[in-house]
């Protein structure tokens, strides 16, 4: 059913989200509404909800026909393999397709070369923001579909947790729902983000703190997953927060005058041995490890220059911040014990995640109608393969049940960190993990890239989208949704924590991270990128046989 007014065709559905704003409220119009609404007849709830099934099938339906381009996106991002900080190549390629749709594109945000925040309106409506993730692994590269170690480029950077998946879903979703507004003249407007160096947890505490998600309603994040599904309330893992510590002494020839060096290396080293015993008196949900990167320069100079890296993890903001006065203290005693000097560095902060129910269950609805992909027996073939490759405990192949909606733990768990935490205390958001790769990996491993440039990915991202095109329809068309999810923000979520960034106005963004291995492969990848104009997908460009199974004589 649709109504005239002022010459401007309004489904019922959208009339009563343009009630909620200004510009429609004057007495005269609202009077009338009012009056028309509680004339119509009494079945009207099972006609709106007809009408917006129609229309989210619709959006599923573009999705689907758009395959080609997310099957494209996706290996195409996968041959770049970019660390974070330097996805140089990435962003450039997937801006230039969101700006041939209209897209306006505001580019180095927060500081950081590579980031970007794209932007689509249709006028008056809700801001929905939609983010994934785009950096790769270090040492992960890896011939997609090969069902065991074989590096693209020996040593080289790989998508070795998938990341090379979640925005092309995200585009292939709002292109579909872009579409629908545009035919049936539905306001809001379309945000797409990158989540610029996850891996080193270093954009989005930056992007929160620079007011980034002000006007935004709320946000659908996606990330890599082995099945499809959704979670509400405090999720399993930790924040965290990533600190360098850099300790300065004195050089000396360490043989010829020891006694008259200071070294920086002892102090790094110091404490470590510090950090590693008070290990022992930690709550067992944290989590804490490092690497030494700086550790001088030869054996026989006494090293004046020392750096030592940790990630302090905690299932709690303020049992991170207890952790990081911890090393502060334990860094400044191991400075007093070898007469050098000290400071730090935050390289990166995650808050613990939270994600809203009502996006949640809205969503989960949607998951319920998409299912999981239909899995050829080639695709079967390979996820077996690899699992057994791997000795993983899985060996059942790829997911044919869906995982459902995922309540709130009960108890905290311990495990890994996402900076989508600080964008979940800071606007209603929820994270949809769709099934692009393989069950039963370790991550952040070469193993974790074999599925990404394959079928297993590109169904994944199209169920995905899917779900993701027929959420945002729901959140376009159903202003009581956006209100109900607010509500559960502040009065739930937000009513006893309040989020404040980890990170102070004058810490900068460290984009100088990775900037040296990259220069290192960047040239060696080249010749690997995906030509979408020569093959029709980038394992026919490798020559890979799908799939490429270890033979006896291997």
């Amino acid at each position: 059913m649709f109504l005239s007014i002022n010459s401007i065709s309004l489904s019922l559905v959208e009339l009563k989200f343009k009630l909620m704003k200004p510009s429609y409220l004057n007495a005269s119009f609202l009077l009338f509404c009012i009056s028309l609404l509680f004339s119509l007849p009494t079945n009207l709830l099972a006609q709106d909800v007809a009408e917006i099934t129609k229309l989210k099938e619709r959006a599923a339906q573009w999705v689907g026909e758009n395959e080609k381009l997310s099957q494209v996106m996706v290996d195409k991002v996968f041959s770049f393999s970019e660390l974070g900080f330097q996805e140089v190549e990435s962003s450039k390629y997937l801006t230039g397709i969101l700006k041939k749709e209209g897209f306006t594109i505001e580019y180095g945000v927060s500081g950081i070369p590579t980031a970007w925040f794209a932007r689509w309106s249709n006028g008056e409506g809700p801001v929905i923001a939609l983010g994934s993730d785009v950096d790769c692994i270090p040492k992960a590269s890896q011939y997609p579909g090969v069902a065991y170690h074989k590096p693209i480029v020996e040593g080289a950077p790989g998508h070795g947790e998938g990341h090379n998946s979640g925005i092309p879903l995200n585009v292939t979703a709002a292109l579909a729902v872009q579409k629908l507004m545009k035919s049936e003249n539905i306001g809001g407007t379309l945000v797409i983000w990158p989540g610029i160096a996850e891996e080193l947890v270093a954009a989005k505490a930056w992007y929160t703190r620079d007011g980034l998600f002000k006007d935004i309603d709320l946000c659908i994040f996606t990330h890599v997953s082995s099945n499809m599904g959704v979670s509400w309330g405090q999720s399993s893992g930790t924040g965290l927060i990533s600190v360098a510590y850099t300790f300065n002494g004195e050089a000396a020839h360490a043989a010829g005058a020891p006694w008259r060096g200071k070294s920086a290396l002892d102090a790094a080293e110091l404490m470590n041995v510090g950090w590693n015993y008070k290990r022992e008196h930690l709550d067992p949900l944290k989590r804490s490890h490092s690497i030494f990167t700086d550790g001088g320069d030869q054996p026989n100079v006494v090293p004046s220059k020392a750096s030592i890296w940790y990630y302090f993890r905690d299932v709690t903001y303020e049992g991170i911040m207890e952790m990081y006065q911890m090393a502060n203290d334990i860094a400044q005693g191991a400075a007093l014990m070898t007469g050098t000097s000290v400071s730090s560095e935050i390289l990166g902060t995650a808050w613990p995640r939270h994600f809203n129910k009502v996006i949640a269950e809205t969503m989960d609805k949607n998951i319920q109608e998409v299912g999981l992909p239909v899995w050829s027996e080639a695709d079967q073939q390979l996820a077996v393969a690899v699992q057994k490759e791997v000795n993983s405990k899985s060996t059942d192949g790829l997911a044919t049940e869906l995982v459902g909606l995922v309540p709130p733990v009960e108890k905290p768990v311990s495990g890994g960190s996402d900076d989508i935490g600080d964008v979940s205390w800071t606007v209603p958001t929820v994270t949809l993990r769709f099934p692009s790769n393989i069950p039963g990996l370790q991550g952040h491993h070469w193993s974790n890239a074999i599925a990404m440039a394959t079928p297993i990915a590109h169904k994944g991202v199209t169920a995905g989208a899917k779900v993701v095109a027929m959420t945002i329809v729901d959140l376009l068309t159903q202003p009581k949704l956006i209100e109900d999810a607010w509500t559960y923000f502040k009065e739930v979520q937000t009513a006893e924590t309040k989020y404040q960034p980890m990170i102070g106005p004058k810490d900068a963004p460290p984009i100088h991270l990775n900037k040296q291995i990259m220069n290192q492969y960047k040239e060696a990848l080249r010749p690997f990128y995906f030509n979408e104009k020569k093959y029709d997908n980038y394992l026919q460009q490798l020559g890979i046989s799908y799939p490429t199974l270890k033979s006896v004589t291997h």
